[in-house]
């Protein structure tokens, strides 16, 4: 659920390798850290789909318009919901910049906030089924919905490996003082840091560390690693962001 998320600092709490070494600056942000392009464009095709779903449900009966405008509505309402935690899914990262090294611990949040959301949605759906059962015993059988979501949010809290895997937890550290190259994109406040890597058959290729910036900072540390690096070559361009690694866009 993109739009439930805890909202606390989670710098103190990280188990932070380096811990020894004094952090000259040390925050942590919210973002997409994806190519959102293709992200945007499927969510702007559903959205006309969910408008016309929504439209077309309003008229499938002859009920009130308070009613057409619920059922509408409510389908429209669902669907973009349902979308948007699909295109809409945002990281936590965490850094911690030294002398030596940027760390950093990034991990995706929705599956934090899954649980209790399933939860309270097979404690509500239950009540309703049970009321239901009182007025007609045939209802019994939509009891099976309501279990079914409380036996799959308990079954997600007890395996630490399936949440590690769905939250994409990662731990990396930049050699930010080797960087080779700076590339800027202040749309995203985002920073690339060029490092070339070298395979065991000779060939090699460069790719851009990610380190993304608060928007009320965000100038102090473009300065930050201007002074502190001021040989290195730099640029200002968009960025093409993957999963762990960023390129230049053509």
């Amino acid at each position: 659920m993109w739009f439930i998320q805890p909202k606390q600092d989670y710098v103190a709490q990280m188990p932070w390798k380096h811990a020894d070494e004094p952090a000259l600056m040390a925050w942590q942000i919210r973002t997409r850290d994806y190519y959102t392009l293709p992200a945007n464009i499927l969510f702007f095709v559903m959205l006309v789909i969910s408008l016309g779903a929504g439209y077309l449900l309003s008229h499938a009966g002859q009920g009130s318009l308070v009613a057409s405008l619920l059922w509408g509505g409510g389908m429209f309402t669902f669907c973009i919901l349902i979308i948007m935690s699909i295109t809409h899914q945002t990281s936590i990262i965490a850094y911690r910049l030294t002398e030596e090294r940027i760390e950093a611990f990034s991990w995706k949040p929705q599956i934090d906030s899954v649980k209790p959301v399933m939860t309270w949605t097979a404690i509500g759906s239950g009540v309703v089924v049970l009321f239901l059962v009182f007025i007609d015993p045939a209802f019994l059988i939509a009891a099976i919905g309501p279990v079914g979501i409380g036996i799959a949010a308990a079954l997600m809290g007890t395996s630490k490996n399936y949440r590690t895997l769905v939250r994409d937890d990662q731990h990396y550290e930049i050699d930010w003082k080797n960087t080779e190259e700076i590339a800027v994109w202040r749309k995203r406040r985002l920073i690339g840091l060029r490092f070339t890597w070298y395979n065991d058959d000779g060939s090699h290729y460069s790719v851009y560390s990610k380190v993304y910036f608060r928007k009320h900072d965000f100038e102090k540390c473009v300065d930050f690693f201007r002074e502190r690096l001021p040989q290195t070559p730099y640029r200002e361009e968009r960025l093409v962001v993957h999963s762990h690694f960023a390129t230049l866009a053509k």
